[in-house]
């Protein structure tokens, strides 16, 4: 693993098309290699021979191995974020029901889609939590806070602030596990179906005592 002063930033943002195309690659590159090899195989060469560059090329944009996990992480909260952005937006008006059952369905849908990336990153990656950004679940916690203000009626937990912290995090957990770790014998649906009783138990159930 990197030491605390490891940088994990990439050394520039791409502003052109070109340039943004080029870390597209160099992103996919570093994915595929990391499925195939895990953390330790996936050196910024191997990375970069995947992609069809020069090492030289890829060190233009990112500094280190650290930094390419880094830019992974930022890549999938923002397509998650973008996912559960795209939903509320469809289920404004909807009912509390139907826009939970529709948010966790499709940030699961998102977390299939690259559920070997996300195996060796969950599973092979000590201290994960390293490589994500300050911002990492910012926009996803502010969505689903307005959701819940959007239903204060129906929401039993007097804390708003503080439902949105144990639901953001709870659904995100129980989401890797049902896609990462689900045992046999239990399939997604049924395990997306218990998430969301779980969820509405929570969010509807007055607290005792």
């Amino acid at each position: 693993m990197a030491s605390p002063n490891t940088t994990l930033s990439p050394r520039k943002a791409p502003r052109q098309d070109r340039s943004r195309a080029m870390v597209d690659l160099i992103l996919e590159a570093t994915a595929r290699v990391l499925v195939e090899r895990g953390y330790a195989g996936a050196s910024t060469n191997a990375v970069a021979e995947r992609a069809g560059i020069s090492v030289g090329s890829l060190y233009q944009y990112f500094p280190n191995k650290d930094a390419l996990i880094a830019a992974l992480h930022a890549r999938h909260a923002q397509r998650v974020d973008e996912v559960v952005l795209k939903v509320l937006q469809r289920h404004e008006g909807a009912t509390l029901d139907e826009a939970l059952a529709a948010v966790v369905e499709a940030a699961i849908a998102a977390h299939s889609e690259e559920a070997e990336l996300h195996r060796v990153l969950e599973l092979q990656l000590a201290g994960l939590d390293r490589y994500r950004g300050p911002q990492a679940d910012g926009h996803l916690a502010e969505h689903v806070a307005a959701l819940l203000a959007a239903h204060r009626d129906e929401i039993a937990v007097q804390d708003l602030k503080l439902a949105t912290f144990i639901l953001v995090n709870a659904v995100h957990a129980l989401i890797h596990a049902a896609v990462l770790e689900r045992p046999r014998g239990v399939s997604l649906r049924a395990a997306t179906r218990e998430i969301l009783r779980m969820t509405r138990g929570y969010l509807t159930t007055p607290a005792v005592g």
